[in-house]
């Protein structure tokens, strides 16, 4: 049997001298921090009932207030078609300040071919070219036997995981995989399936786009810290880095003369929507756009649940919400698909937001152009209406 501390004997002393006629059984039992006690210890005021009745400590809450107070000084208002369109030039120039801009020059792709394999019904290579000085993208590009050149191409974006390898079949030996597992089921082979050229390209922070003590951990481990931070500690972020990578992969493909430059989409799943979201409102190259497990709102979203760093604009509250970022992409084709059971884009906030964003392809008279599917899953990607959708509208 344990001995009680002198601390303990006194506290339980006091606490028969408060309640004497209570039966034993009654008792107050002293608080133990070793075994967990009746009472257990959740910080420092366990316990604690006077004096709190109008404190609030709960900053998530703080928050959420602080959101309901933001101006959203450039949140959409307009009525006529004339009205959007200058909403959307100046919501674009502020949002591209509040990401930290894009340099002024397109500096030398300087690409090259690492190798190519041919994989039934498509053919894929691996490459390298370059974003900016000190800055190389690696992606894969895969062809379809039978596309008609040049071929409609598609960019896809992975999420949060091991990088492009999840999205071309790649296993974690560096093997070729024949299933399509994960939550994000290799979508980029199913775009390549749908006729359609994919280049898959691999976000900086994921796979061999990482430092080299991230990179130590295991391939499964993300590098967005410290990269996000250090963007934002000079004024830029990593969601505009991102997004001038997918712009530099659009002057990619105009090099390639299988590839068509004018038929170009984007898609991507969690953060890979993110960035879709972000470079199909910046990018008017980019002609359709797939959304995957992303589009929320900021509010019950990044600005509720735990999500990384790489989520973040400093100050876009002040500005606009997320639905007003994606109404940037109209009357551009969009398609935007949330899991129903998915805990960190929650299905409500998603539906609530597309709303907003079918009211805006509404005043541009694009209401037909935008679609959302609900499925009955957690976070991942879908695919089943979204990928004709993308063929459908490159197709033209």
């Amino acid at each position: 049997m344990r001995k009680l501390s002198r601390r303990e004997l006194a506290q339980m002393t006091a606490a028969l001298a408060i309640a004497p006629d209570l039966p034993l059984s009654a008792q107050p039992t002293p608080f133990d921090a070793a075994q967990g006690g009746p009472t257990s210890y959740v910080g420092p005021l366990t316990g604690v009932t006077n004096g709190l009745d109008d404190r609030r400590f709960d900053p998530v809450a703080y928050t959420r207030d602080r959101y309901s107070s933001a101006p959203r000084q450039l949140r959409f208002q307009a009525r006529t078609r004339a009205q959007g369109d200058q909403w959307q030039k100046t919501l674009r120039a502020k949002l591209t300040e509040l990401v930290g801009g894009f340099p002024s020059a397109r500096e030398p792709l300087r690409p090259v071919t690492l190798g190519t394999r041919a994989f039934p019904g498509y053919r894929r290579e691996q490459i390298v070219f370059d974003s900016r000085p000190g800055v190389s993208v690696l992606a894969y590009v895969l062809l379809p036997d039978k596309a008609q050149r040049p071929a409609a191409t598609v960019i896809c974006v992975p999420g949060h995981g091991r990088g492009v390898d999840d999205i071309v079949g790649i296993d974690e030996q560096g093997r070729e995989r024949t299933g399509k597992p994960g939550y994000q089921h290799d979508f980029a082979i199913q775009v390549a399936e749908a006729g359609l050229a994919a280049l898959a390209i691999e976000p900086m922070g994921f796979g061999c786009r990482r430092d080299a003590i991230n990179a130590g951990r295991g391939l499964s481990f993300k590098a967005c810290e410290p990269v996000g931070g250090g963007a934002m500690l000079i004024g830029e972020t990593l969601i505009g880095w991102r997004v001038w990578d997918v712009m530099r992969t659009i002057d990619y493909i105009a090099t390639r003369p299988e590839l068509d430059s004018i038929r170009v989409g984007c898609m991507g799943i969690s953060g890979g929507g993110m960035v879709t979201a972000f470079s199909a409102a910046l990018e008017p190259r980019i002609r359709v756009a797939l959304v995957s497990g992303y589009l929320n709102t900021f509010r019950d979203s990044v600005g509720s649940l735990a999500h990384c760093v790489d989520n973040y604009v400093p100050g876009i509250l002040n500005w606009a919400e997320m639905h007003d970022i994606a109404g940037l992409i109209a009357p551009r084709p969009l398609f935007v698909e949330s899991g129903e059971k998915d805990n960190i884009f929650p299905i409500a906030a998603s539906i609530e937001s597309f709303n907003h964003v079918r009211e805006i392809y509404r005043v541009f008279e694009a209401a037909d152009r935008v679609e959302q599917e609900a499925f009955p899953d957690e976070h991942s990607f879908w695919g089943r209406r979204g990928i004709p959708f993308l063929a459908r509208h490159l197709s033209a």
